[in-house]
Parts: structure tokens; C-alpha cells; sequence
């Protein structure tokens, strides 16, 4: 059977990382998903979790070639991550499309570098908040959901790149369940593109990073759990407390959590944020940080 050439330029990522790495518990030190070749000297757009604190990336094309790469850059705002293949690929670089002149009910094809695709629909565009301080304005939603997500293509109806599979997620429609992915829009990467290639980060200031991973409960925002040595666990912030206030706003919901922490001041700066545990309010003063320090940095080539 012939391969759809759009297909070729998706390929297998697989990254080794040390086990002293800040994100080894969380992530685990063998990730594997996919990527897309996006320049023909072998440059390649993952999801950034796959390769955060990488040692070692390799890539293997449909015909079963396997290349070792490097790990470029991760940024923690859109989620992308970059690859540079050390060796040959020989594949096409996939187009970008516009995920912005996307629209609900438009046909895709979702595809992993295993030779996996299915063919979705969009679903819904809609704002997307992670529960490890991660928000989107505009994520992109697909159905039916495809089992190998991680950094897998989304490709529409021209064969251009629409955006990188992230997550599979559950959405509720008249009373049923189903599976869909959350994909990572494309129109992201172009304005930060050449610094992540330059400067391995994007030109912008770093975010204040707390450390805390939270779930939204009917509005209320809930501590699940906080990352070993991260400004929240300094501060004594504990699974089960919930977020009630930041500064002198109240919160209201998880999105908004994450923009009143970002708009009250640089990473370093401390924020007073009321809590509820057992029923009790309290305040903690939590001094932000910037989450690249936490993390193992890719060399520049």
C-alpha cells in the first residue's frame, strides 16, 4: 500500500531522560511519541514534553530509519517542542496551515510517526487550561480521539499542519461520553519560531511558576498536589487546599488563577493568595520562580 506522502513527514520520538532530571517523576525518563519535520535539514515540531530535560532523542521515519537528534528547545507557554536530526532524514517538510481560519465540523487527519492516522472532525476551539500551570486562549478539539497523541500531526484537508496532538481528554455531548484530543494550534510557533532556534526560549519574560497542579471543582480551584521543591511546597501549600484569592482578586476558576498569578508581577515575585483548608481560611505569601531553573537545559548547537 502506497503511504499518503503528507504521512512521510511525521516521525517517532523517542527521548532518555536521566533519572535525577526535576521532571523524571512526573514524566518519566523514556518518553515516547511523534513529530513533524517541519524544515528540510531535519528540523523537527514535538510536543514539548516529550523532550523536556532530554540526553538523548532519537527519530525513526516510516521505513523504519532510526536518526539521533537534538533536543532544542522547549517553550513552556505554547507547549511546543523542538528536534534537530544529527543525521540525514530525507523527508519533505510538512506546510503550515492556519488554525485560526480552521472551523468547527472541518475534516482532519490526525497521525503519529507510527503510521498511525485516523481521520476527525474539529470539534470546538475553545480556551484550554492545563492542570500544571499551562493555559491556552484558543486549543483546538478533535473526534474521534486518536490513541497516540503525544506530538502527533494534525493535519487538514490541503495536507498543511494545523497544529501537535497534546492530550486526550473526555467531552460530554447530550448525555454521552467521548474521547477527543487537544491539539496545540500551529499559528502559535511562527512568531517565536526563530528565537527558540537562537536563543533556545522565546523572547519573552518567563512566566511566574508556583509549582502546583490543580483541578477546577465546580469554580473552586483545588490543589491535587505540588512539585518536590517548588515554590508552593516551600510555602506550605498542600493537596486539598483550595485557592480562593490572589492579591486582593478573588479567583475564579483555573484559567483565571493563572492570569491573576501572571499578571501580579515577574517570576521571583511574591504573592499573597488566600487558601481554604479544612474549612479554615489562611493566607500564604508564595515567592514565584521561573520553571526553567528547575530544568535541565538543552546545549545550543
Amino acid at each position: 500500500m502506497t503511504m499518503d506522502p503528507r504521512l512521510r513527514s511525521v516521525v517517532a520520538v523517542r527521548a532518555h531522560v536521566p533519572d535525577e532530571a526535576f521532571t523524571a517523576n512526573t514524566l518519566g525518563t523514556l518518553r515516547e511519541g511523534s513529530g513533524v519535520v517541519i524544515r528540510e535539514t531535519g528540523l523537527v515540531l514535538t510536543i514539548g514534553y516529550l523532550i523536556t530535560e532530554a540526553e538523548e532523542v532519537w527519530l525513526t521515519a516510516h521505513d523504519g530509519r532510526v536518526v539521533a537528534a537534538h533536543p532544542l528547545a522547549y517553550d513552556q507557554v505554547t507547549g511546543f517542542g523542538l528536534v534537530q536530526a544529527l543525521g540525514p532524514l530525507d523527508l519533505p517538510a510538512l506546510a503550515f496551515g492556519s488554525s485560526a481560519s480552521a472551523q468547527l465540523g472541518d475534516p482532519v487527519i490526525i497521525a503519529d510517526g507510527i503510521g498511525q492516522s485516523i481521520r476527525a472532525t474539529i470539534v470546538a476551539k475553545q480556551e484550554f487550561a492545563g492542570y500544571w500551570e499551562y493555559l491556552l486562549d484558543e486549543a483546538i478539539f478533535t473526534a474521534p480521539a486518536h490513541p497516540s497523541w503525544g506530538g502527533a500531526a494534525l493535519i487538514d484537508a490541503e495536507g498543511d499542519l494545523l497544529g501537535i496532538g497534546s492530550l486526550r481528554l473526555q467531552m460530554m455531548h447530550n448525555d454521552d461520553v467521548a474521547d477527543i484530543n487537544m491539539v496545540v494550534p500551529i499559528d502559535l510557533l511562527p512568531p517565536i519560531l526563530e528565537d527558540l532556534l537562537t536563543r533556545g526560549e522565546a523572547a519573552r519574560p518567563p512566566r511566574p511558576w508556583l509549582g502546583v497542579f490543580s483541578a477546577e471543582n465546580n469554580g473552586d480551584v483545588v490543589v491535587m498536589s505540588v512539585a518536590n521543591g517548588s515554590p508552593a511546597e516551600k510555602a506550605g501549600l498542600k493537596r486539598g487546599d483550595i485557592i480562593s484569592d490572589v492579591r486582593d482578586g478573588e479567583v475564579e476558576g483555573l484559567a483565571d488563577f493563572y492570569r491573576k498569578v501572571w499578571n501580579a508581577g515577574p517570576a521571583g515575585s511574591e504573592l499573597p493568595m488566600r487558601i481554604v483548608r479544612d474549612g479554615r481560611e489562611s493566607w500564604l505569601r508564595i515567592k514565584s520562580a521561573d520553571r526553567n531553573s528547575f530544568l535541565r537545559r538543552p546545549l545550543l548547537q
